[in-house]
């Protein structure tokens, strides 16, 4: 092996290497590397090289009475001066050099801080990016809280840094609940800064090149932006003037401004029981998504179809009532009217009856559907069905007509049925992935909308803004959508990962409540229309398919395929309601109170 191959393996050299160490003379002697010349008694000599000659490159003859001391004295100048000069072009795959020192002080001459910090990803987050693009979980509150926090961190450095002369950065998608968390104004939301235009600067800068120093390593002898930093402290008639919140005085390793934004209080959500504060057993409650077996009607009685039967829960009493037992045939819906104590029930062989819950006694059986009932809908005295043979019915309660207009339009089961009372607008979705609105008795729809890609059960109409409807789609869709049907738009959608069952929107606030099937069978509140969560509640061991609102507002009740029914207080009251004792709202009824459906 050569001399340079035994030196670079960190090889001693010792006086029995002579032999080797002269027969590699060539490559000492041909290293072009060589610029530091041994002394005159120890200076090696090149021969030029001849063409044909078999020793180019090899010592001359004078050469060989040079002691090993000389070579090796030569060899390790050679060595320490590679290892002190830098090399360009060294190899990519060499182990970095190793600095040795008591500190190191970065160099930031020549770097664009400005714009180096403003081409972070979105939203300046501290975490790293992940280089596959997955589904964002905007669903998900452990989601929400890390946001914020990123968001947090981010002003706090950029304050930290550059104080004010980055301005805070808002992204495209920060919705209006987190616009509240920016504290610049609403000209700095925008990177570069507002001021002239770049072709009136030199052409040797930058527009965003900082124009002043990001470290000072001096005493100041004046006021620096506005923070003094005295070099006495300054005295006053009656003693030293101590000003707590100057810097020069402070503990903190942060500025007072940043102290502000860690310790100002942070807006709470609305506590919501993670827990139902009641459970019924309810068997045979039916596992099929296109049913609609519970509703809680205007006289605080909730009515649930299990298996052939109609049962009513009353939320005052807590008593459980039988109200009918089908012959040979199966409850597919029940509907309460909006005021009054009448019950309409779907059948599986296509019948609607409609039964006097209060004197428990059937009033009335109208036909027409080929198929079952799986969808039923009050407006005052029109009672409108949905069925599995794709048709809709209108039937006025007070003719004697079994029904009055029939609707065509969707190509599979009607499922979703929702009335919007005061636009007189009916809200219609099916298992053809089809929402469709029509006004009032019209044959004809008036908006299609096809946005979903599964089957639309969940629809909802918003009390607090005329002609908004949210709608949910299956397994394959997992969105909630909102339109205007005034436009005929879609104002917005989100993802919510799972299955929408159910949809419902509070009385008292606004807000909306989701159920949802796998994986986590959970029921969802959402603040709108920034779609933030206020609360998630699992519980249920089966998808959701089953949601009810008592008629105070303040809570719902949810049925699966597990056989029970779960009441949550998640709204709150509205303003100048009174609480009345054996109210829907729940807290009067005592925890302990556990109840059997049938």
């Amino acid at each position: 092996m050569g001399v340079n191959g035994d030196v670079s393996n960190g090889a001693a050299l010792s006086p029995t290497m002579k032999r080797p160490i002269q027969e590699s003379h060539s490559a000492v002697g041909a290293s072009p590397r060589l610029s530091t010349p041994p002394p005159q008694s120890e200076r090696l000599r090149v021969e030029p090289s001849h063409a044909g000659s078999s020793r180019n490159g090899r010592l001359s003859s004078r050469s060989t009475d040079i002691g090993l001391d000389a070579v090796d004295s030569a060899l390790r100048r050679e060595i320490g001066r590679q290892h002190r000069e830098s090399t360009p072009g060294a190899s990519p795959s060499r182990k970095r050099q190793r600095i040795n020192g008591d500190r190191f002080i970065p160099t930031r001459s020549g770097q664009d801080l400005q714009a180096s910090f403003s081409l972070l990803h979105e939203d300046g987050s501290p975490a790293t990016p992940s280089r596959q693009k997955k589904r964002t979980p905007h669903g998900e509150l452990h989601y929400q809280r890390t946001e914020e926090a990123n968001r947090t961190f981010s002003t706090l450095l950029r304050a930290e840094l550059f104080e004010g002369s980055i301005p805070q950065v808002s992204p495209p998608t920060m919705s209006p609940e987190h616009n509240r968390l920016s504290h610049g104004h609403a000209t700095r939301s925008h990177t570069p800064p507002n001021g002239p235009p770049p072709s009136s600067l030199p052409s040797n800068l930058t527009p965003s090149t900082p124009h002043k120093n990001l470290f000072s390593y001096m005493s100041p002898r004046h006021n620096i932006a506005g923070h003094p930093t005295p070099s006495r402290t300054p005295q006053s008639r009656h003693g030293p003037n101590l000003d707590t919140r100057s810097e020069v005085y402070s503990l903190s390793p942060v500025r007072y401004g940043s102290q502000q934004l860690l310790l100002s209080p942070r807006r709470q959500p609305r506590a919501v029981s993670k827990v139902p504060y009641k459970v019924l057993d309810a068997p045979e409650l039916a596992d099929d998504f296109y049913l609609n077996l519970v509703d809680w009607g205007n006289a605080n009685v909730l009515g649930v179809g299990l298996g052939s039967s109609v049962y009513m829960w009353n939320a005052q009493t807590s008593r459980v009532n039988k109200l009918c037992t089908l012959e040979d045939d199966t409850v597919t819906s029940v509907s309460w009217i909006q005021k009054g104590t009448h019950i309409a029930i779907g059948t599986g062989k296509g019948l609607v009856q409609i039964w006097d819950a209060e004197r428990q006694r059937r009033l009335r059986t109208m036909v027409g559907h080929t198929n079952r009932v799986g969808a039923l809908a009050w407006n005052t005295h029109i009672l409108t069905s949905g069925s599995r043979d794709r048709s809709i019915y209108h039937r006025d309660v007070r003719a004697p007509d079994p029904w009055m207009r029939k609707l065509v339009g969707h190509k599979q089961e009607v499922c979703g049925l929702k009335w919007n009372c005061e636009d007189g607008q009916l809200a219609s979705g099916g298992n053809d992935n089809k929402l469709m609105v029509w006004d009032k008795l019209s044959d004809s729809p008036l908006w299609k909308f096809s946005d979903h890609t599964a089957a639309v059960k969940a629809i909802a109409w918003s009390p607090h803004q005329r002609g908004l409807l949210a709608s949910g789609g299956g397994t394959a869709d997992r969105r909630i959508i909102f339109h205007d049907t005034v436009r005929g738009t879609v104002v917005n959608e989100i993802d919510t990962g799972s299955q929408v069952c159910n949809l419902a929107w509070s009385k008292n606030s606004n807000e909306i409540v989701s159920t949802h099937g796998y994986s986590q069978n959970q029921i969802v509140v959402w603040k709108y229309p920034s779609m933030t969560q206020v609360a998630s509640l699992t519980g249920h061991t089966y998808r959701v398919l089953y949601l009810a609102m008592s008629p105070d507002g303040r809570v719902v009740v949810t049925g699966a395929g597990d056989e029970t029914l779960r009441f949550w207080n998640v709204f709150g009251k509205r303003p100048g309601q009174m609480r009345e004792d054996g109210e829907g709202g729940g807290g009067s009824i005592r925890l302990q109170d556990w109840g059997v459906i049938r």
